[in-house]
This record gives structure tokens, sequence and C-alpha cells, in this order.
């Protein structure tokens, strides 16, 4: 398995790596919860920004693993801060990692003067952050204050951080470095989703009990729908299945595929059937080009293998055999029903959400409430027809520019891009793939399809 430690570039440089900094923030946080209580929340938040710019010091790839880090597990910690002094129904803690990728943002200035980037790569990101600012001022038209500052937080942090990876850094050390980071966590994460679906620790529980999120499932044994150290099945699935293709094309794939064992089955007991198809899609597309095919060939068998004995011979194979099962049911299936029938609610409403509400934190666990599922959804209410419209095309213009970089440069830096992109685009009708830490996921490899010769100094 690569190594993570790739912030050491000089023998004598003494400093604490960037990624060991966020997990010093993690630990102490954690342990110091007890002591602190609600306190102890803030000094997170701060913590964060505080290794961000730190990490930031060290290079593009030492931030981008520490930020991978963060966003990992700091919904664990912030579960066990919550245990200790309370369910924070705001959830400030998870507003950390979002500070910690702002902390670059402060060289994008210095950056746009010296480099230069093909307009096509950078214009989706221009219009989405319009649209985002725009979501936002009818918040603050409304003197929803809160939602007016968490909302474009939340959109626009990850989408700037991609805008500073894709003037500065090199594309195959972030790829590099997101493997190595990968291979540490995903063995992590996956043991622990197996802990908490054969028993939920109490951190979980009361976190589960108070959440409004009706898809996790019961706070009992084996009555979990796996998320691990994140916040939800679906985010911990989307991180698991990006990890798992990042590292399955690493230069030192096997070890590090092996000792993800554990991932594979926490992410089938994620019961997340959108992430399944999308990690599938990616190899699948990984297939078409010669400089990947051969692995990609056989890590979908070895796939099927581990399926098949998954569903088989674990005590929660028929669940997970069920799960499976449920992909041919195609719009019978009730989750599909659900979606479908957000699109009739939006419809009717009287004026169709022609100007949007801005944003919105909608209990999806009170009587009445519609879910918003997908980024469809999400645009048409946030912003309305016209300028979510817009947000859409522009989401479909990255993707379509990381499909295009893959087919004009096959190499396996550029493929591997691509799928991720194409997962990308299998989740954007049923999940929210640009807020909190799904944005950061996906803008962050979206600005790795600029090819080290795109990005030119400025005369």
């Amino acid at each position: 398995m690569s190594t993570i430690l790739t912030s050491a570039p000089d023998e004598h440089d003494w400093r604490l790596p960037g990624w060991a900094a966020a997990i010093a923030v993690l630990a102490i946080t954690a342990l110091a919860a007890g002591v602190l209580g609600g306190a102890s929340r803030a000094l997170f938040v701060l913590g964060c920004g505080g290794v961000g710019w730190y990490a930031w010091r060290q290079g593009p790839a030492v931030h981008l693993q520490a930020a991978l880090i963060l966003f990992s597990f700091a919904p664990f910690v912030r579960r066990l801060v919550d245990l200790s002094a309370g369910y924070d129904q705001l959830g400030l803690m998870l507003i950390g990692p979002l500070f910690a990728i702002l902390a670059p943002v402060l060289s994008l200035p210095r950056l746009i003067e010296q480099r230069q980037v093909p307009a096509r790569w950078i214009w989706p990101l221009g219009i989405v952050a319009v649209c985002v600012v725009y979501a936002g001022l009818l918040s603050l038209a409304q003197a929803d204050w809160n939602n007016a500052a968490s909302g474009p937080l939340k959109w626009l942090a990850p989408l700037l951080y991609a805008a500073v990876l894709m003037l500065s850094a090199d594309r195959r050390e972030l790829i590099d470095a997101a493997a190595s980071a990968f291979g540490i966590i995903l063995p992590i994460t996956g043991l622990y989703a197996l802990y908490q679906y054969v028993d939920p620790p109490d951190w979980d529980r009361y976190w589960m009990e108070y959440a409004p999120i009706i898809s996790i499932g019961q706070p009992v044994p084996y009555g979990v729908r796996s998320f691990s150290t994140m916040n939800a099945p679906a985010a911990y699935a989307s991180f698991t299945a990006a990890g798992l293709l990042l590292i399955a094309f690493g230069r030192r794939s096997w070890p590090a595929l092996l000792l993800a064992v554990p991932a594979g089955l926490g992410f089938l007991l994620s019961m997340y059937r959108t992430a399944w198809i999308s990690l599938a899609i990616g190899l699948l597309f990984c297939l078409l080009f010669s400089e990947t095919r051969r692995r990609a060939g056989l890590i979908l068998v070895g796939l099927a293998v581990a399926v098949v004995l998954a569903a088989t011979l674990t005590p929660f194979g028929d669940v997970v055999a069920d799960r499976l099962s449920s992909l041919s049911e195609g719009t019978k299936d009730g989750s599909a029903q659900e979606r479908l029938q957000e699109f009739v609610t939006l419809w009717n409403l009287p004026d169709s959400s022609l100007f949007g509400t801005g944003f919105t934190i909608t209990d999806v666990g009170a009587a009445g409430a519609m879910p918003v599922d997908g980024m469809i959804i999400a645009c048409w209410l946030t912003m309305g027809i016209v300028v979510g419209g817009f947000c859409l095309a522009a989401l479909l213009w990255a993707i379509g520019n990381a499909l295009a970089s893959a087919w004009s440069d096959p190499s396996s830096d550029a493929v591997i891009v691509g799928a991720l992109a194409l997962g990308a685009l299998i989740q954007l009708p049923l999940a929210n793939i640009t807020s909190g830490e799904n944005g950061f996921l996906f803008w962050t490899f979206a600005a790795l399809l600029v090819p080290p010769s795109a990005t030119e100094d400025a005369v």
C-alpha cells in the first residue's frame, strides 16, 4: 500500500505532517468532549481552520489528505461530543472541514493572476457560484439568517476549493495522495461500519434517536443502515465508492484493496444502491480504455464474487440480497416512486417554484414535509426553474468536461477522473452532490480533469 506520508519533501523537515495535524485535532476534541462539553464544538471548528492553513503550507497534496480525514471522521467526533454535551441540531462541528478547505481560498486571487485555465473548465464553476449566491440572497430576503449563511457556505466552499486546486495542483500528485489517504481511511471506516451494524455504540444510538433522517434504520443491532464514521449512509457510501475506485487503479492497488475488504462489506451494509450503481458504472467506464481495461475487468469479477459470497455466507446476507434484488424493480420500487412523487408535488405548487425558495432545511421526519432528493429537485426548489436550470446545465457541463478529457487523454489519471464524473452523473438525479462533504468529493475530483499542460503561466 502506498504511504500516506507525502508531506516530507525534505528529510530534514521535522514539521508535523498536515494529515497528522488533522488526526490530532480530531483526537483532542474527542478526548476533551467530556471536560469542555459544548465549548469543544467551537474549538474544533477553529482547529479545523488552523489545520487547513497549516496543511496548505505543505502543499495541495498534503492538504487534500488532511481534508479527506476531516470529512471522514468529523461526524464521528461530533456524535461523541453530542453524547456528552447534548444533541446539536445545527451540527456546528460539521462546518469544521468546510473551514479547512476554505483556508487555501485566500490564495485564489493570486493564482488567478498567475495562472490561466481554459474557459470551458472555469465557466461551470462560475455559473454554479452565481446560482448559489442567488439562492443565498433569497434566504436573506426572507430574513432566514441561518440558512442564508450555512447554505452558501456548504455549496461554495467545495467549489472554491476546486478552483484553487485547478489552478495550483498536479493531477497525478493529487490522485496518488487521495489514493494513499483512502488506503488508510477505508479499512477503519469499513471495520467501524461492520461494528456499527452488529452492535451500534451509545453515541450512534443517541444520535439516531434525535437526527431527522429516517433512512438510517433503527438504533438496534442489525437494524442500522451503516453510515460508519460519517453523517449518513449516502455520504459514507459515496466516499467509499470514490475511495475504492481510486485505490483500485493506484500504483500499489492490490495490497490496498485487500486491506479495504472491510470497506466493501460496510459499503454493502450502507444499503445505498445509488453508490453501488455509481461504482459499477465507473468500473465499466474503465473497461473502455486500454490503460485501465485489464485491471477493471479483474476488479469487476472480484467484486461480483465478493457480493455473491457476502449475500450467501454472511449473517447479513439476506438483507443484502433483498436490497440487491430491488434493483430490478425499476419504477415499481418504493424509493423510486417517492422520488417521482417529489416532481409531481413540486410541479403542483402554486407557482411551480418559478423563482425558488432559497436555502432551507427540510425536516423529512416531520409529517407532511416533502423530502428533497437529487440535484434536479434541489436546484428547482432552491433556485427556481430558470436559475436552477442554469445550475444543472453547469453541473452537466463540468461532468461532460471530465468525460471528454478521458476520451482526449486516455491516460489512467484522466480515465479515473472520468469514471468519478460518470458516477456523479448517475447520482445527480438521486442525491445532492454539490453540498457539504458530497460537494467536496464532487468538485475536488472534477477539478482534476485539467491535464498538466492545460494550465499556463499568465503573461
